[in-house]
């Protein structure tokens, strides 16, 4: 007659998927973009339409934007007292070489 051979104990896998605690990666731009809306600027004609609205509005300056232009809008913004998330850009690039 033929034994049964022992019979191992089932192992049940996890149902449940693991939490990855989400964390922002800079901060300061998020809770700055949480207060305010943000507005992507291409140019400097762009950033004037936020004069009525830079305490509602923050400029964001786009992707494809060239060192010199940067240089002009972030100058252009100080002037009409608008906040800038990302003014430090391509900027500091620059004057690291």
């Amino acid at each position: 007659m033929a034994v049964p051979l022992l019979s191992k104990k089932i192992v049940k896998k996890r149902v449940k998927k693991f939490k990855r605690p989400q964390r922002s990666q800079n901060l300061r731009q998020d809770k700055l973009a949480e207060t305010k809306g943000k507005f992507v600027v291409h140019n400097v004609g762009e950033l004037e339409l936020l004069m009525m609205h830079n305490r509602t509005y923050s400029a964001e300056i786009a992707q494809d934007v060239s060192t010199k232009k940067r240089k002009e809008i972030v100058e252009q913004a100080v002037q009409l007292d608008i906040v800038v998330t990302n003014k430090l850009a391509r900027l500091r690039s620059q004057e690291d070489e």
